[in-house]
């Protein structure tokens, strides 16, 4: 029978569920079990699609279109099974299923309530990631113990022991142990308290996983075990990284959670063959090169916006043994400051997605800049629509083009709405969204990183490159390498008299990992590296292969 983990935490919010939740699973794959990873959040929107970076990160996309939590872009970075949009569940999606079915009259006539119809529907989709072809389904619990909103979720996994045995469900509680400088030692009160919270809903937790930023001695571990109704050996530390987060499944090997979870669930395996990860922090620690690269971006200052670019430019870099220093630079203070003081020196600037027109005139004004500088450019989603409208004005010369996202009155709409999209009314869930096929030209710099001639990648966009101006782009120099099986969309433009210039209409950081940096990524680090290595007086056998 597959295995039920589920992932719960208190005191604090943001304390690193999704993250260690993904770490186990790398942990139990590593030890040749088959995984799925599962996030059920509680807020009401039906998914994150529509919310604000500045509230909710990034929205991370899945191949089958499917917009979902930040955290599934952690377990698809650590793990390596599939994702789907059975994968993410929000209380918004819960309520409108039963309200969906309570209309069709599937409930004969029976007064709706949360117990036990919005528990059973959580229930079946947890259910639904059980199987003949899965070990051990890890479902975490958004939100932190003793919010109102998660109490349905809570009370639906307090249900699943009874459902399916509780010698094949295990429940791990996230929490924090503070230490308070003054008085010099670590409190555990917070953690008493959240797991008293846990433990009057009905659930009691059989592992601990305790983030703190100070070791926990054991007399502190004993006192934990001893007020939470846990053994000691389920106390485990998990201790600040602030070298990399790529320590953290190291540390939890260390800390025997591993160990602990196959004897609670009777998992036969394997040890767990951590060389990979070893390997990991051996480039992060000794690096061969450092570079720097500028990203430009409308939603700079908040780091979770853009988490998988970070990550991504992480992991090219751990490609090329290079340590990537990344500037999170707001596209408003270009416009304000001007792109020659802002972006002067790096090695290689980065544009993102985005959506509103604030700052577009500074991610337009950064691209001049790396164009007209020869420096390494790498544009994604909206930074490509951006380097669109930047060539069609100082290039080819079509004064006011823009997008008609922006200017609906431009006499050159070089980036135009989606034939498709022209009759969408509801913003939720209706953009081009998830894994796409595109063809790429022989001899281009997207053919020779990838190695292939036909690509998928994500997508999450409603706007378009206006195929009316290919020809006047062509003829100035802007090669289009990257498009629709039918020809039809552009998903990929480059320079051919720049050293490394490429743009993409998709989201290729959605498909990076520590181990296998993506392609893309891979060459545009490689470049800026080439880069550095002739501005400090490099040799052509100092620089290496971009792809």
């Amino acid at each position: 029978m597959t295995k039920h983990i589920f992932v719960t935490g208190g005191v604090v919010s943001s304390i690193g569920k999704g993250l260690t939740s993904a770490s186990i699973g790398m942990l139990l794959e590593a030890r040749g079990l088959r995984v799925r990873m599962q996030k059920l959040d509680p807020y009401i929107n039906v998914d994150p699609g529509t919310m604000s970076p500045y509230q909710h990160g990034e929205v991370y996309v899945l191949d089958d279109g499917s917009e979902t939590d930040l955290d599934l872009g952690h377990y698809e970075r650590f793990t390596s099974g599939p994702l789907t949009r059975d994968s993410n569940y929000t209380t918004g999606q819960i309520y409108l299923s039963v309200i969906e079915k309570e209309r069709r009259g599937q409930f004969l006539g029976k007064t709706v309530q949360v117990i036990p119809h919005i528990t059973n529907e959580i229930k079946s989709v947890i259910y639904k990631l059980a199987g003949p072809e899965t070990d051990v389904v890890i479902t975490e619990i958004g939100g932190t113990i003793g919010d109102i909103e998660s109490l349905p979720f809570l009370e639906a996994i307090r249900q699943v022991p009874i459902d399916v045995g509780k010698e094949n469900c295990l429940f791990i509680h996230l929490t924090l142990v503070p230490y308070l400088k003054a008085a010099a030692e670590l409190k555990t009160k917070p953690t008493q308290h959240s797991v008293g919270q846990l433990r009057q809903i009905g659930i009691q937790p059989d592992i601990l996983v305790c983030r703190c930023e100070q070791s926990i001695s054991r007399e502190e571990r004993e006192k934990i075990a001893l007020f939470c109704n846990v053994p000691i050996q389920a106390v485990i530390e998990e201790k600040d990284k602030d070298f990399s987060i790529y320590e953290v499944p190291l540390s939890l090997v260390e800390n025997g959670l591993d160990d602990l979870i196959c004897r609670r669930l009777s998992l036969s395996t394997r040890q767990p063959d951590m060389t990979p990860w070893n390997d990991i922090l051996h480039r992060l620690r000794y690096p061969k090169h450092e570079i720097s690269i500028a990203v430009v971006g409308k939603y700079a200052e908040h780091k979770d916006a853009y988490k998988s670019i970070y990550e991504s430019l992480d992991h090219a870099g751990l490609h090329h043994h290079a340590h990537v220093r990344v500037s999170r630079i707001q596209s408003i203070d270009v416009e304000n400051e001007g792109a020659e003081r802002l972006l002067s020196g790096y090695d290689g600037i980065l544009i993102p997605g985005g959506f509103g027109e604030r700052g577009i005139e500074g991610k337009v004004q950064s691209i001049r800049f790396a164009r007209e500088r020869q420096i390494p450019f790498f544009g994604i989603c909206l930074g490509m629509q951006c380097a669109a409208i930047e060539f069609a004005r100082n290039v080819v010369g079509l004064q006011g083009a823009h997008s008609s996202e922006f200017d609906k009155d431009s006499p050159h709409p070089v980036i135009c709405l989606l034939n498709e999209q022209r009759e969408i009314t509801q913003m939720g869930g209706t953009m081009r969204l998830g894994a796409q096929k595109a063809n790429l030209a022989p001899g281009s710099l997207a053919h020779q990183a990838y190695l292939s001639e036909q690509v998928k990648e994500r997508h999450r966009h409603r706007y378009e490159f206006n195929n009316v101006y290919r020809s006047q782009f062509e003829a100035h120099g802007m090669r289009f390498s990257g498009t629709s099986p039918d020809g039809g969309l552009v998903e990929i433009l480059e320079l051919t008299n720049h050293p490394w210039f490429l743009a993409v209409q998709f989201h290729p950081e959605f498909k990076s990992k520590p181990t296998a940096a993506h392609p893309l990524f891979s060459a545009f680090i490689g470049a800026a590296i080439n880069r550095h290595a002739r501005r400090k007086g490099g040799r052509a056998t100092d620089t290496i292969e971009i792809v």
